[in-house]
This record gives structure tokens, C-alpha cells and sequence, in this order.
């Protein structure tokens, strides 16, 4: 499915909600200090979405894990469930990543800011894949902002 940049926006900006707060969550748990955690949730708030968008532009380019559907005698291109996998690891590594170094520089001051940072990005591995799968599957079925998609007749 194609999508607009204003879907691409929004839907970055819904996940950054989802992410934001789980993001609080576990940073809270690892530092135990309730700023601490809100300062890391609200660097990513602004980090993150702009990453979100480069990455949804870049999947909409790929067809890795598409099918053809042959639906009323049209075929239609969809998302396989293992794209969406893929695409929520991939995202994940970037999303990791940038966790971390915030969480580092956040937590410069504490006795073992490299390791509460791992923590931090380690655990969101697990808990943001699970979470983005779910977020992901949801937008499939929401068809506001999509590129209507290119119809091909048997044969062609």
C-alpha cells in the first residue's frame, strides 16, 4: 500500500505515543528516577519521530514481502505478516540505537550510565517489536491517506 506524507506523519506521530510511553516506563525502571525518565521519553519524542518517517518512506519503496491477491477479479498488492516483522527488527535496530545514546547522555551522571543505557535499548527490543507488530497490523486496516493501489488485470 502507498501512502501519503500526511498518513506517514500521523502514523509516526501515533506510534511515537506507543513508543514514548513505554519508553518512560522502562527507563524509569532502570534508573529509578521518574525525570530521568520523562527527560529520555521527551528527547525521543522529537528524535524518533523524524526517524519513524525516514524509515516508513524507505519500506514503501521496498516490496519485500508482498503478495499479489487476486480479489474481484483485480489483483491487489498486500503486506505478508513477516513483512510487517522484518520492518518492526528493522526499525528496531534504528530505534535501539537512538535509545541508547540518549539514555547515555542522560544518564552521564550516574554510577554506570553505559550499562543503564544498555538495559534501557535492550529491553525495548523485546517490548517495541511486540508493540510495533500490533501498531503496524492495525494501520494496515486503516485506509484514510492511502495511495489507491495500482490494479492490474490478469494477464498483464
Amino acid at each position: 500500500m502507498q501512502e501519503n506524507h500526511v498518513r506517514s506523519v500521523i502514523k509516526g506521530a501515533s506510534w511515537r505515543m506507543v513508543g514514548t510511553i513505554d519508553t518512560i516506563f522502562l527507563s524509569y525502571i532502570y534508573t529509578g528516577q521518574v525525570g530521568k525518565a520523562f527527560k529520555i521519553g521527551g528527547v525521543e519524542l522529537f528524535t524518533k519521530i523524524f526517524l519513524f518517517y525516514l524509515h516508513e518512506r524507505i519500506w514503501m519503496r521496498l516490496s519485500f514481502g508482498t503478495e499479489e491477491v487476486k480479489e474481484n477479479n483485480e489483483i491487489k498488492i498486500q503486506d505478508k505478516h513477516y513483512r510487517s516483522l522484518i520492518k518492526g527488527i528493522s526499525w528496531r535496530i534504528v530505534g535501539s540505537l537512538d535509545t541508547f545514546w540518549i539514555a547515555l547522555v542522560i544518564n552521564s551522571d550516574s554510577a554506570h550510565p553505559t550499562q543503564t543505557a544498555f538495559y534501557i535499548a535492550a529491553t525495548e527490543v523485546i517490548t517495541k517489536v511486540g508493540l510495533f507488530w500490533l501498531h503496524e497490523r492495525l494501520w494496515l486496516k486503516v485506509k484514510w491517506g492511502a495511495k489507491p493501489e495500482q490494479v492490474l488485470q490478469p494477464g498483464q
